[in-house]
């Protein structure tokens, strides 16, 4: 995708809504899965994945012209995994209870497909503004997905938001608990990614019409 085919703010919308890493692209389904089980850990989570997406994307389309291309990989790796490092020992310092529930699943943005393919589709090939665009919009997109599963998990499951109580006491014995725990997990993510299927092939079939 080169300069001057879309505008800044087209290519923002597409990370968000068109191309949502995990709703449409299927990308970054195991911290979906894994940590989506309260409000808390997918604000969290999407905060971490946002802040190293948008920190690859800087350096790659800084250094784009620099990076040879067999070691292009070798080098978004690396990258990758410095960010990671300053957000995983910032979220252990100031975040610890958040840090210690989301275990191994902030060291495991490393190896997360979202990242490593926004620097080898967009930052590689673009300037500063388009790739930060694309970076913020692929950011805010995978923490809304997170944060939709994990208020319908967090509400169904344990009546809370935020870690406040928002159901009535009266509702507490009919708590769906298998929504806190993996397969509630399967089954909020699937029921959304087939809403917002149906949407897209709704609009596909008005546009055509």
């Amino acid at each position: 995708m080169a300069d001057g085919k879309v505008s800044d703010f087209t290519q923002f919308r597409e990370g968000v809504v068109d191309n949502n890493p995990v709703l449409v692209q299927l990308l970054g389904m195991c911290p979906a899965l894994a940590v989506s089980n309260t409000l808390e850990n997918a604000i969290v989570m999407g905060g971490a994945a946002t802040f190293v997406v948008v920190m690859s994307n800087l350096v790659t389309s800084l250094l784009r012209h620099q990076i040879k291309p067999h070691v292009r990989i070798l080098i978004f790796t690396l990258t990758i995994s410095t960010f990671v490092t300053i957000a995983d020992l910032f979220l252990r310092a100031h975040l610890f209870d958040v840090s210690r529930k989301l275990g191994p699943f902030v060291p495991l943005i490393i190896v997360n497909c979202m990242i490593i393919s926004r620097a080898e589709v967009v930052a590689i090939r673009n300037g500063l503004k388009r790739s930060l665009a694309d970076a913020f919009g692929i950011g805010v997109g995978f923490t809304l997905a997170l944060s939709v599963v994990g208020v319908i998990r967090e509400i169904l499951g344990s009546g809370t938001l935020l870690n406040y109580p928002v159901t009535p006491a009266a509702f507490e014995p009919h708590l769906w608990i298998i929504m806190v725990l993996p397969p509630g997990a399967f089954l909020t993510l699937g029921v959304i990614i087939g809403i917002v299927n149906y949407v897209r092939q709704r609009d596909r079939k008005g546009g055509a019409a």
